[in-house]
């Protein structure tokens, strides 16, 4: 509390969320005087800073809670989801949707959609609608190579298709490749398993 008031009283534009602090500044040299600042009033607090995670450096680059700031093309700044947290979705992604473990499709999509609804929610406000339309497909890819293992075989993975109104010939040809799990998902099985088929799994949509 008293590092935010004396911030605040030298007009400084900050941001913080427990431990976790970023103070905006126009130029190096007044970064540095900020963090020798900031130096002293934790010191006075017998408190450190962690000089390993902390920098005086351009915003563009830097994340704060799983954000982080890009330059648009008229030159707006706007917020964007990290690195990080963009492949912790996917490897989340992966572990929820494993044919292991006994679970039928529905209890995937349950899992599935819990974890995508929080992040939905908690990243909602970065500015990065082609992100989202990207890691949406790749979700979608991945849960249609889930279906064919659950499937397992040719003859299984062509009856069930033909029952979700597949013509025979498209199922035949993914049928004959059902063990292609991956590549097989993001060809003709898109035509049979739609987007209206991922919704009736209530799956949440990213973009």
């Amino acid at each position: 509390d008293e590092v935010d008031k004396e911030l605040e009283r030298r007009g400084h534009c900050f941001v913080r969320y427990a431990d976790d602090c970023n103070v905006y500044v126009g130029s190096r040299k007044a970064g540095e005087r900020v963090m020798a600042l900031l130096r002293r009033l934790y010191g006075r607090l017998h408190l450190t800073i962690n000089e390993g995670k902390s920098a005086v450096t351009s915003v563009f680059g830097r994340k704060f809670l799983g954000f982080s700031f890009w330059r648009g093309r008229d030159g707006a700044v706007k917020r964007r989801v990290a690195d990080k947290p963009l492949k912790a979705f996917k490897r989340r992604v992966r572990q929820l949707t494993r044919r292991s473990g006994g679970r039928s499709m529905a209890e995937m999509a349950e899992r599935l959609r819990v974890y995508v609804l929080g992040w939905k929610a908690y990243f909602r406000l970065a500015q990065t609608p082609r992100h989202f339309k990207e890691l949406e497909e790749w979700m979608r890819h991945r849960v249609r190579a889930t279906q064919l293992k659950h499937w397992k075989r040719g003859k299984t993975t062509y009856k069930a298709l033909l029952a979700k109104g597949a013509k025979p010939e498209v199922a035949r040809q993914i049928a004959v490749n059902s063990r292609r799990w991956w590549r097989n998902s993001g060809m003709l099985l898109n035509s049979v398993l739609t987007l209206r088929w991922m919704d009736a799994l209530r799956i949440p949509r990213l973009a």
